[in-house]
């Protein structure tokens, strides 16, 4: 699987879409997926809006539950990366980071607002 960094400064207002959410290993038994140190793995659901383009959501993978975040809060992610997969005829993009943190003082009231 290839890693490529990603340069969150270029992706523009990065909004909380769907708060941080328990990943799954197991849907039938509801077991959580843990990283190689046996930490917890949350999603976040963040949106991207850059230059006045259309948003777009991506799904981000962390270590640990992320603290503070609201849906619809503007939120700083620390050592994005992308990792390229493929299983078969699935192919697709998936996204990880180091930390997920809230921008104080940007909490739901933007909601509607523009990314």
């Amino acid at each position: 699987m290839q890693s490529i960094p990603v340069d969150t400064a270029r992706l523009g207002v990065l909004r909380c879409a769907i708060a941080p959410e328990a990943k799954l290993s197991n849907p039938e038994t509801q077991e959580v997926k843990r990283d190689r140190d046996g930490n917890p793995v949350y999603t976040v659901a963040v949106t991207v809006r850059q230059d006045r383009r259309r948003i777009s959501v991506i799904e981000i993978a962390v270590s640990g539950a992320p603290k503070g975040i609201e849906e619809g809060q503007i939120v700083k992610v620390t050592g994005l990366t992308a990792f390229v997969w493929s299983m078969g005829e699935r192919h697709g993009v998936s996204f990880r980071a180091d930390a997920i943190t809230p921008v104080h003082g940007t909490a739901a009231q933007g909601k509607g607002g523009d990314a």
